[in-house]
C-alpha cells in the first residue's frame, strides 16, 4: 500500500459502491387547474422553463384544461422546486394565480 491510503473493508467497499450507484429520489412538477391563467402562458411557461417542444408543451396544457391538473416533468427535488419557483414567479409577473407543486414521484 502506498503512503497515505487505508485499506477499507469489503463491506465499506460495497457501501460505497451502493451510494454511487443509488438514484437520487425523483419528485413530480405539477400544473393545476384555474379560471383565469390562459391556455397560451401555460404553454409559453411549459416551453420556457421545462424546455418541452410545442406539441408536447400543447398536450400538456390540455391535460390541465381537461383534467384539473398536468405533469410538466419528473426531476430530482433541488431541481422540481427550482422549476416550480420559476412557474410560479412567472405567473405572478403576469398577475396570473397559476399553481405548481411538486410531490414525490412515488406519493
Amino acid at each position: 500500500m502506498g503512503a497515505g491510503r487505508s485499506e477499507r473493508t469489503d463491506g465499506e467497499q460495497e457501501l460505497l459502491e451502493q451510494r454511487r450507484l443509488k438514484k437520487p429520489p425523483l419528485y413530480r412538477v405539477l400544473l393545476h387547474d384555474d379560471d383565469f391563467t390562459t391556455m397560451d402562458f401555460v404553454v409559453r411557461v411549459l416551453m420556457a422553463v421545462f424546455h418541452h417542444p410545442l406539441d408536447e408543451a400543447t398536450r400538456i396544457m390540455l391535460d390541465v384544461h381537461h383534467k384539473g391538473i398536468g405533469l410538466a416533468g419528473v426531476y430530482p427535488h433541488e431541481l422540481a422546486e427550482t422549476m416550480a419557483t420559476k412557474v410560479m414567479e412567472a405567473a405572478r409577473a403576469e398577475e396570473l394565480p397559476l399553481l405548481c407543486t411538486v410531490e414525490p414521484e412515488d406519493g
